[in-house]
């Protein structure tokens, strides 16, 4: 079936010549002029994809991309943006633009955008109809054990039925009626064992025993003497219960539940017996074939490919599946947000919550920490489960781990993202540095060498921050080795606290170092290594003066060895960081200063130390500080890779 796709763009000449190449691609293509034009179409077209530009009149691209979001959160929306529209486009990814291509628009890599976004689409449905029929399939389950439940409670009310009967008279004569019509084995006994009455289905199925002993319907009782449920009322005056194997007249044993209830005592004795015997064959079938379903149930619970997880109103997982308890461990009984995301309070996005609320499933796209600490992108998926009543009780939640897909799609579009968020530091720095360079030709004119000393210490620094920011894109852009010559630890390291203790001092941080002078020699990438520190006591200075809770702050950089290895321990008392925000501080574009931030320092900082063979530990509590420890090789390894 081809998707159907809504171009929406202000020139004629791009929505004809662009609706033939999407039309030969296989789409089902509708066209508007402006954002107005794609909305009022958007109801009766139900486009799976929208195609649209960013700069129109009437209705920007912006603007119908949050409508569109609003009415439809699963239409996936593509942006077309010009060159000069880049930070707009960017923006665009905030308020969950599917991705975006440059104009003038290059067929090749609309085209890869757009089989990104249908394979997304089709995961989702994909997801979505499994997530039905699983929802369908505990449904007509839970109908039918409730159905069983049901005829087993049928037995307890026999009893009930027999006391209601137990004032017939002595003589049947016109009763014999009644006793035709009711669903079950009835028969009445007399003192001497004798059965004296039977209803039309006792007589079809087990045959006509009036005259015949009490005991020789019964399977094993002739052989010892009748000693059941007749004999024992007789006895005791009492109603007995009780399981019994009944032979049919066609020879088939019969497993039935058998009542007997009291009728008319004389002098103290009993006088007959009312029996009533309930075949439940039927019913050992319906629980043999409840295991089985029960079982194939399990076994596709525990043998799906997600991570499944049924949880309550409370926020407590009562079931989990084999692959949730691999990666997350024993969830049942505990907080569900604590389990998967490590957060104390309950997720503001959880779509288990608006599935309680509304009873419709809902999806959500999010990272999770697994046992060892690796972090999983998984999309989401809910489905109510009721009770009888039609109340939901319980949500089942089935995650699909789509880590790969969103590496992919990372891998092909961070580079455009890279250089949108970086744009907006870089436009900062060079509107700086026009600063600076105004103020040192000023300075010249004036013959003033304080403003020009000042002025030329502002452009050192701006052009160091531009330095730093390219040789980090030029170094993710291409992935490397490192370069591993015997250089000195101490010299090394010195060199880095003399990059970052001015920059500590400009902003009153006290700068401590301890570095001996005799760490020897290791094979190390001098340039990416030193790079990699200079960012980590940066992102110090950031934490500190960020940290408006104390008056004092402080940064300490340690440098050891022992023969096998060098050690670097950066410290600060700066605000500190929250689990969540641990566990993602080495992702790609993460950032925790906003715009401030590219969030590829500490990724490439982990990156240089994971490919020269070591490791980075980092332990962190609000308002406490950071510590990270780096562990180095003295000599180089095998490669590793990144």
């Amino acid at each position: 079936m081809s998707e159907r796709l809504l171009l929406v763009d202000d020139e004629e000449d791009i929505r004809r010549f662009l609706g033939m190449f999407l039309a030969d691609l296989g789409y089902e293509v509708h066209a508007a002029e402006n954002g107005v034009q794609a909305l009022e179409m958007f109801d009766s077209v139900e486009p799976s994809i929208v195609l649209t530009d960013i700069k129109m009149p009437v209705m920007d691209g912006l603007e119908l991309l949050k409508q569109i979001k609003a009415k439809s959160p699963e239409t996936e929306v593509v942006m077309i943006s010009g060159h000069g529209d880049m930070d707009l486009a960017i923006g665009c990814l905030q308020y969950d633009a599917a991705d975006f291509v440059t104009k003038p628009i290059n067929h090749d890599i609309l085209d890869a955008a757009l089989k990104r976004v249908e394979e997304k689409i089709i995961l989702r449905r994909e997801l979505k109809q499994y997530t039905q029929n699983l929802e369908k399939l505990v449904q007509e389950k839970s109908r039918r054990v409730i159905e069983l439940e049901r005829q087993l409670a049928a037995g307890e009310m026999v009893e009930t039925m027999c006391q209601a009967i137990s004032g017939l008279s002595e003589d049947f004569g016109d009763k014999a009626g009644y006793f035709n019509e009711m669903p079950c084995f009835v028969a009445v006994h007399n003192r001497s064992l004798t059965v004296v009455a039977t209803n039309q289905l006792y007589k079809e199925r087990l045959g006509d025993m009036v005259g015949h002993h009490s005991w020789e319907v019964y399977v094993g009782q002739a052989i010892r003497g009748f000693d059941g449920p007749v004999w024992k009322t007789f006895e005791t005056g009492k109603g007995q219960r009780s399981r019994e194997t009944m032979l049919c007249k066609n020879g088939r044993e019969l497993p039935v539940m058998v009542h007997t209830s009291p009728i008319g005592e004389r002098d103290g004795k009993v006088e007959l017996v009312l029996e009533l015997a309930v075949d439940v064959s039927e019913i050992k079938r319906l629980q043999e074939e409840l295991r089985v379903t029960q079982q194939k149930y399990m076994d596709l619970f525990e043998a799906t490919p997600c991570y499944i997880v049924v949880r309550d109103r409370n926020y407590r997982i009562v079931a989990n599946n084999t692959l949730f308890k691999q990666d997350f461990g024993e969830g049942v009984g505990k907080l569900c947000h604590e389990v998967f995301r490590h957060r104390d309070t309950p997720c503001p996005d959880c779509p288990v919550d608006a599935t309680f609320a509304d009873g419709e499933p809902h999806n959500l796209e999010a990272v999770v920490t697994c046992l060892d600490g690796s972090a999983k992108n998984v999309l989401t998926f809910t489905a109510p489960m009721r009770n009888a009543e039609g109340e939901i009780t319980e949500v089942m939640a089935l995650s699909t781990d789509i880590t790969q897909i969103r590496e992919l799609q990372d891998h092909l579009t961070s580079l455009g993202l890279m250089l949108g968020s970086i744009s907006h530091g870089v436009k900062g720095m060079l509107t700086a540095l026009e600063g600076g360079v105004y103020r040192l030709e000023s300075g010249i004119k004036r013959e003033d060498m304080t403003r020009i000393a000042d002025a030329g210490d502002t452009i050192k620094s701006l052009v160091g921050r531009v330095r730093n920011l390219v040789l980090n894109v030029l170094y993710y852009a291409k992935s490397r080795d490192m370069a591993g010559d015997s250089v000195d630890v101490s010299h090394l390291a010195q060199n880095v606290a003399q990059v970052v203790e001015p920059k500590a001092a400009r902003e009153k941080i006290a700068f401590t170092c301890d570095i001996p002078s005799d760490l020897g020699t290791a094979d190390l990438d001098t340039a990416n290594l030193s790079a990699a520190l200079v960012n980590i006591l940066e992102n110090a200075i950031d934490a500190c003066t960020a940290d408006t809770a104390k008056d004092i702050h402080s940064i300490s950089f340690k440098a050891s060895a022992d023969a096998d290895a060098v050690t670097f321990d950066i410290s600060d008392n700066g605000m500190g960081m929250s689990q969540e925000t641990r566990e993602k501080a080495f992702t790609l574009f993460f950032s925790s200063k906003g715009l401030k931030g590219t969030g590829l320092g500490l990724f490439i900082a982990h990156d240089v130390v994971k490919k020269h063979g070591g490791r980075i530990d980092l332990t962190s509590e609000p308002g406490e500080g950071t510590q990270f420890h780096i562990v180095m090789p003295r000599r180089k390894a095998e490669a590793v890779g990144s």
